[in-house]
């Protein structure tokens, strides 16, 4: 499916739920710039050496101007991008490119934009809101059923971040030991999907598990003794999180219960920027991919740059949940970062599509739900392997 979008030679939860009640976690505001006041200069009784001095801060000026001209916003396109949820580990490459100058060192200004409602970023995309969105891949194929015009142009999480999680005194090992349990769900239909089909890959009979809506408190619903285990936080978040506290979590990531796999993370764009806008989407991927590396080699640094524009995060967390995640950002057989496996989307969409979610073929559609026609080293002519 290689330049399905862009022209030839041509060079964005769903709902994440608030589950573990960190103070001010719905009021994020997107991160802005802050401007150094230049020091103030000492009058002098001398007037020749005032003249000197004022042609040599003119000069000085003069300068300085030129080379913000370079960087700002006059000689760098806007670009926003809203994410998924309030500023995180998940998003270190992005801050981290925006903080060492990758973005505007081609061109663009990149701006992150933190939604209100965590629902609402395919929706502004597809109005022409913002530039770009970070969602989730079974999100992106929702909107596609429901007719926005979106695309995917790359991961930045390779695998479902998406486990079921319990509490040691749950004495919940396996899938199998669900039986008889109380699981809660934030009540989204495909997290449904996925317990039904946990529980059918260990042998376990569905009415033997009562499934509870416990909304986006899914972390304090185990730690009240509410519900037994919980399917809908993360591995890399809530179960760290969760450990941190000492509360000795088992975790069991869904791609490894019998859901197949699929990129958590992904970055989507509209089809017409896909087909008209390829050097700008090429170059954000170069640039986020030179973040990635950064955040690689000093995930210290880039916990900090995350704490930044989020001073409510605990750095702790923060570090330990970049770590963790690294594997997972880049993709197998190396490919280059943002890679998105045809094989594994084409299994999920279909297994969408037979548990009810969608009601067309995501793989039966004029124009696919991704492309990696964007990324270092793919591209025109490459064909998908």
């Amino acid at each position: 499916m290689s330049n399905l979008y862009g022209g030839p030679g041509r060079m964005r939860p769903g709902r994440r739920p608030h589950m573990c009640g960190r103070p001010g976690a719905h009021m994020w505001a997107p991160v802005g710039r802050r401007m150094r006041r230049p020091k103030p200069h000492k009058p002098t009784r001398r007037a020749p050496v005032r003249l000197a001095a004022i042609l040599a801060l003119a000069l000085c000026v003069s300068a300085c101007g030129a080379k913000q001209d370079v960087l700002s916003a006059a000689k760098t396109k806007p670009f926003s991008v809203m994410l998924d949820w309030f500023p995180n580990a998940d998003h270190a490459a992005l801050y981290s490119a925006i903080a060492h100058g990758d973005f505007r060192a081609i061109g663009l200004d990149v701006q992150p934009v933190v939604p209100s409602e965590t629902a609402e970023p395919l929706k502004l995309l597809a109005a022409g809101k913002v530039d770009m969105a970070i969602s989730y891949e079974p999100e992106l194929l929702l909107a596609r059923d429901q007719g926005l015009k979106l695309v995917s142009i790359g991961a930045l999480v390779q695998r479902p971040l998406t486990s079921i999680i319990a509490l040691a005194q749950a004495h919940v090992n396996s899938v199998a030991q669900l039986a008889g349990k109380t699981v809660g769900t934030a009540g989204i239909p495909y997290q449904a999907a996925e317990l039904r089909t946990a529980l059918q890959s260990a042998g376990v009979k569905r009415a033997s598990v009562k499934e509870v809506n416990v909304g986006f408190n899914l972390v304090p619903a185990m730690l009240s003794g509410k519900v037994d285990a919980t399917l809908g936080g993360y591995w890399n978040y809530e179960a760290l999180q969760l450990a941190l506290l000492h509360k000795h979590p088992v975790t069991i990531p869904i791609d490894q219960a019998g859901i197949p796999t699929y990129d958590e993370l992904v970055l989507v764009v509209r089809e017409e920027q896909a087909r008209t806008d390829g050097q700008d989407l090429r170059a954000f991927l170069q640039a986020l991919t030179r973040g990635e590396r950064s955040v690689r080699a000093d995930p210290a640094a880039a916990a900090a740059l995350l704490v930044k524009a989020n001073p409510s995060l605990e750095p702790k967390l923060q570090l330990a949940s970049i770590e963790r995640t690294l594997p997972a950002a880049l993709p197998s057989g190396g490919k280059p970062y943002g890679y998105q496996n045809p094989t594994a989307w084409t299994a999920f969409g279909s297994w969408m599509l037979s548990h009810g979610l969608l009601h067309r073929n995501p793989n039966d559609t004029p124009l696919p739900p991704f492309t990696n026609e964007f990324l270092p080293g793919e591209g025109i002519g490459k064909s998908e392997e």
